[in-house]
């Protein structure tokens, strides 16, 4: 098992989840994070850490499409990213939306570590 991050951190991007993960294992884009699968060691740390309620294990039956976007991101060009940096600065107004994939999904790849 693993933990993903799902639909619900577009346009939140919160980052508290990235500051108690002991490995390192996640990617920025950007306007969401995604967990290399591989990398996640299961602790599931991140997901009590995260307001917006975005990572799930990739157990969840609901999930299977973003396990395959945390996969598909974490091994491409976004970076790794293992210290906080600024959350967006509209966060708490996306916050709990609906259809944000379709509306609001960015390919991009986040700054990185600063």
């Amino acid at each position: 098992m693993a933990y993903i991050v799902t639909e619900a951190c577009i346009r939140c991007k919160y980052m508290e989840c990235i500051e108690v993960c002991p490995v390192n294992c996640f990617y920025e884009g950007e306007n969401m994070l995604v967990i290399h699968p591989s990398e996640c060691i299961d602790c599931g740390a991140c997901e009590e850490q995260c307001p917006a309620e975005a990572i799930k294990p990739d157990t969840d039956p609901d999930v299977s499409r973003w396990a395959e976007l945390n996969r598909k991101f974490s091994a491409g060009d976004w970076p790794n990213i293992s210290k906080r940096t600024e959350t967006l600065p509209d966060s708490d107004d996306f916050e709990g939306q609906e259809g944000k994939y379709e509306k609001y999904f960015s390919p991009n790849p986040g700054r990185g570590p600063l």
